[in-house]
């Protein structure tokens, strides 16, 4: 008796298994094709999972660990090149990148942003190529409690220009202590707070005025003639109404009372 043609032969034993997982039918084939295909296509769509590659447009698993993204790049002049990532939106509305946290006041808490020089360089840069702000710090609803940041350097920073300072503007600091001390001629010796200019003569023996930069209003003014000899001296403060100077008038008298030009020292207090 001869042999089945198909006992001896490997490749129709396979045959005969497929055809009866797939019913031996093409169009049972087919279905079982365009499963195969589906599950496939549907694969970049499910939910991430810690440990995926990271996926566009959805939100990635939860890390458990630390990402590290570590690069050797020199530093470029070109367009690109010279940081190890990139972020950016070509989007007019902007929105390059977003990082947060939960990060408590406690000591042992990170920032939410840290950058870390090693070296001798910059540990940030901030450019506002085109824009009239370059940024905004903003600490929860404000307020004299809240502080837009801490450091500990005490160098003066470049180009900084501080409206206020504790609660007061440029004018009024000028204004604490300003003082002038002035000759018998009507020229200032020595002044603080008082612009170019600001000591003058007027006619008449024993008149003076000073003009002190600043809202004096709230300040303390008291005037002594120099010399040995006895002598009086009246100061009436006349502030602008601009508030940016405060004009003092100065009259000072000889030691019966009449009037003298006398050298006198000029003080506020505030």
């Amino acid at each position: 008796m001869n042999a089945s043609p198909d006992r001896d032969q490997p490749e129709a034993t396979a045959r005969r298994g497929w055809r009866r997982f797939t019913g031996g039918s093409p169009r049972t084939r087919s279905v079982l094709l365009a499963t195969g295909l589906l599950v496939a296509g549907l694969t970049p769509f499910a939910v991430a999972r810690t440990g995926d590659e990271l996926r566009e447009g959805v939100r990635n698993g939860t890390a458990k660990r630390e990402t590290q993204i570590v690069a050797k790049i020199k530093s470029s002049s070109g367009k690109t090149g010279g940081f190890s990532t990139r972020q950016s939106n070509l989007s007019g509305s902007g929105g390059g990148a977003i990082y947060g946290c939960r990060a408590s006041s406690a000591s042992t808490s990170e920032s939410c942003l840290r950058a870390n020089n090693l070296s001798t360089g910059h540990a940030f840069s901030f450019s506002a190529s085109k824009g009239l702000v370059a940024g905004v710090i903003s600490a929860g609803s404000g307020g004299d409690t809240k502080k837009p940041f801490v450091t500990n350097a005490t160098g003066v920073a470049n180009g900084l220009n501080a409206d206020r300072v504790d609660g007061k503007n440029a004018a009024d600091l000028q204004a604490v202590n300003s003082f002038a001390r002035v000759t018998l001629g009507g020229a200032a010796e020595q002044t603080r707070g008082v612009p170019s200019g600001g000591v003058t003569n007027p006619a008449g023996a024993g008149t003076y005025s000073v003009v002190f930069s600043g809202d004096l209003t709230a300040c303390a003014l008291s005037a002594t003639v120099t010399g040995t000899a006895a002598g009086q001296v009246t100061v009436t403060p006349t502030v602008a109404a601009s508030k940016q100077t405060t004009a003092v008038d100065v009259r000072t008298f000889a030691g019966d009372g009449l009037a003298a030009d006398r050298g006198f020292h000029l003080t506020a207090t505030c």
